[in-house]
């Protein structure tokens, strides 16, 4: 097999049994790298040297026969949103454009304390805002299924680049399915753990009430390995939670006999494409002749959720990137006239379309007068949401739904319809406004050859039950063993 197809538990085997060294393993990827990229366009920023130099210390650690970690020596790719020290951290933006954070964020430290290399940082939408990855300041990502096609967004970079084995996992982040879209779009498995389960600290914010990291994987194991190292209690993130963290490996058994499935009704809607259901609809039964209970369930409050997050996830991202001003890091504009010029000219020149738009539509429902209509209502609706999952939980164990209503579309296709394109997370929006986990697993193909993932939603910080339903469709299935050829 070649390296670079190998997941990190595979990888992991082969450098105990000194099959490959770690710098071997990277320098293969490296070299696929300068392949497959300039088909795909995944990263923005390649480090070779400093991971060559993580691979050489991972090294001597297993030569000597060290008790190591099962990341030890495993190249990754990191979102371009997660701080990293003295390595470029651009949101992918013009204003953040020579950005280099004096710390690694949180989730970042985990990985490196527990030896994982660090092959680069992966392209998204500007400030984590979109769908497609269009909207990069950089760099359209292209799916590695076909290159005419977005791989979702907007941790498309982390998703596109698992899939065209150009790392062997990838974390991401996730505001409203930006882990779970991009994961189903590329063929892969994404998970969004509970909120306040991974700690933000060094995640650039876009919505504080929202974001999550996730890892994003070739399988479920993989997921449960990264899951293990990035999970816990984080001082420097107030809304990180104090319980303790299971060993979620163990929750990888081959069985759902006995489980509570909900089917939520108001997830298969018109218009969701027929190929997505149908797919979505054989896993469900599959799931059922082995074992597990499936009924259909009512979430009512699920058509308010797209219209509740575009309010909240403006008004917030609005407060979070005032801080972006010309004066302190960031770009800054040559050519002004006073302070307030400054400030206007610097966000005018280094905030793309789509950040602006959310910027004036978030300031527009906190203003004076517009508030309590928008803002306070909206968070009165998400109350109602969370109490609608809250129900569900008391009779289910796990939920299933498709992750997006359709298969990866064109490049350029939803651009100038930013409605349309905000549907596109309309089955992965609601699990955010109710800070709850959520995983997509590759569950079948379209009629033109596209990924389709199978969303499976848990209650609060029971990661170890939606594991569980997905390593049992996995280990019974072979979707997830296909890859795209790229040549």
């Amino acid at each position: 097999m070649e390296w670079t197809r190998l997941t990190a538990h595979e990888a992991h085997e082969g450098l105990m049994k000194r099959s490959f060294s770690s710098l071997e393993l990277t320098q293969s990827f490296y070299r696929w790298i300068k392949n497959a990229d300039s088909k795909v366009s995944a990263y923005l920023t390649l480090t070779e040297e400093e991971a060559c130099q993580q691979a050489q210390r991972a090294d001597e650690r297993i030569v000597k026969g060290d008790e190591v970690s099962e990341l030890m020596g495993i190249p990754l790719a990191l979102k371009d949103i997660l701080c990293t020290k003295s390595m470029r951290t651009t949101c992918a933006s013009k204003i953040l454009e020579y950005f280099r954070p004096p710390y690694d964020g949180t989730a970042v430290h985990r990985l490196r304390q527990n030896g994982a290399v660090f092959l680069g940082k992966v392209n998204m939408d500007e400030f984590a805002m979109g769908s497609s990855t269009e909207n990069s300041g950089f760099a359209i990502t292209r799916n590695p299924w076909d290159l005419n096609r977005i791989p979702g967004g907007s941790s498309g970079g982390s998703a596109a680049a698992v899939a065209a084995d150009e790392c062997i996992a990838s974390l991401g982040s996730d505001t409203g399915g930006s882990v779970r879209q991009p994961a189903a779009c590329c063929g892969v498995v994404g998970m969004k753990p509970t909120y306040g389960r991974v700690s933000r600290f060094g995640l650039v914010a876009f919505a504080s009430s929202l974001d999550q990291i996730g890892p994003i994987t070739k399988d479920v194991t993989d997921c449960a390995i990264l899951m293990n190292v990035i999970s816990g209690h984080d001082p420097n993130d107030s809304t990180s939670v104090d319980i303790e963290v299971p060993n979620y490996k163990r929750a990888l058994i081959n069985d759902v006999k006995g489980m509570k499935l909900g089917i939520p009704k108001e997830y298969f809607v018109e218009g969701m494409d027929r190929d997505v259901e149908k797919a979505v609809w054989e896993a469900i039964k599959l799931l059922e002749q082995w074992g597990a209970s499936v009924k259909e369930v009512s979430l009512p409050h699920t058509e308010y959720a797209v219209a509740t997050y575009y309010i909240i996830c403006t008004a917030e991202a609005s407060s979070n990137l005032a801080r972006y001003d010309g004066v302190k890091y960031g770009h800054r504009s040559r050519g002004y006239d006073g302070l307030i010029d400054m400030y206007a000219k610097t966000r005018a020149e280094g905030f793309g379309p789509e950040v602006k738009r959310r910027i004036m539509l978030g300031t527009y429902v906190l203003s004076a007068g517009y508030y309590d209509a928008y803002y306070r209502k909206a968070q009165q609706v998400r109350t109602l949401i969370k109490g609608d999952f809250d129900r569900a939980f008391e009779h289910y164990d796990a939920l299933l739904t498709p992750t997006s209503p359709t298969p990866a579309f064109l490049i350029g296709e939803k651009v100038k319809d930013p409605l349309q394109m905000y549907l596109s997370d309309i089955f992965t929006i609601p699990v955010n406004l109710a800070g709850i986990p959520g995983i997509s697993i590759p569950c079948g193909f379209s009629s033109g050859g596209l990924p389709i993932g199978l969303q499976i939603i848990g209650n609060h910080f029971d990661e170890e039950k939606i594991l569980r339903v997905a390593y049992t469709y996995e280990q019974r299935t072979d979707w997830h063993l296909k890859r795209p050829q790229l040549g």
